[in-house]
């Protein structure tokens, strides 16, 4: 089943993204429909999972335009979901791919699989929790926590230099939510320093006007 790629869509055709990303801050574009649909099919299989990335992000108050959907889910789920989904309104992007992709609205479903590791992949103190452990409802969808969040970001962003902007997003959480500098204590020990650093750094930002 060929699938037009919500990528493409947004590359190819300038006034329909312009649309797409005014929907996407109405809570109204291809990426929420994505997202309220796949973890409608993820409830009625009862399969655990929590929504991660910028979708997870923009659920607890940093909006940000993103053209994917993030799930964290367990190996075993993602077996289940493969062998319910594929083919039935999902397909992979590549054949053996962990992922899919809504055949509807092409958009991309990236799973995070408990117990690997952000950013590099390598083994390192912060891991890929069990979704049931971290998750909590935002916006009618279970969604990983926020100091779970950002521990992720951060490890990911320490580890990995093309993911630095995991590292501006927890930048950016600071500042929109006005988080305090205690709340590092919240994060992984692994990394509360970075925490601290990025802090530091958005109170040393001119004021914007």
């Amino acid at each position: 089943m060929s699938v037009a790629t919500y990528e493409q869509r947004l590359s190819s055709n300038a006034r329909w993204a312009l649309s797409e990303g005014s929907k996407f801050f109405e809570e109204k574009s291809a990426v929420q429909e994505t997202l309220r649909k796949i973890t409608k099919r993820l409830d009625d299989l009862k399969v655990p999972y929590a929504v991660a990335g910028a979708m997870a992000l923009f659920q607890h108050g940093y909006r940000r335009f993103t053209e994917d959907v993030d799930l964290l889910v367990t190996r075993a789920a993602l077996q289940a979901i493969h062998e319910a989904l594929d083919g039935l309104g999902y397909v992979p992007p590549f054949q053996g791919s962990k992922n899919l992709r809504d055949a509807e609205f092409g958009v991309k479903i990236e799973f995070i699989v408990t117990g690997e590791y952000p950013g590099d992949g390598k083994p390192k103190p912060v891991a890929f929790p069990e979704p049931a452990d971290v998750a909590i409802e935002l916006g009618g969808v279970r969604c990983v926590n926020l100091p779970t969040l950002l521990t992720l970001k951060i490890a990911s962003g320490m580890t990995n230099a093309a993911r630095l902007k995991d590292l501006a997003d927890v930048q950016e959480v600071i500042k929109r939510l006005k988080l305090p500098r205690a709340f590092g204590d919240q994060l992984h020990a692994y990394v509360q320093d970075k925490y601290r650093e990025l802090w530091d750094s958005v109170q040393n930002q001119p004021v914007e006007e």
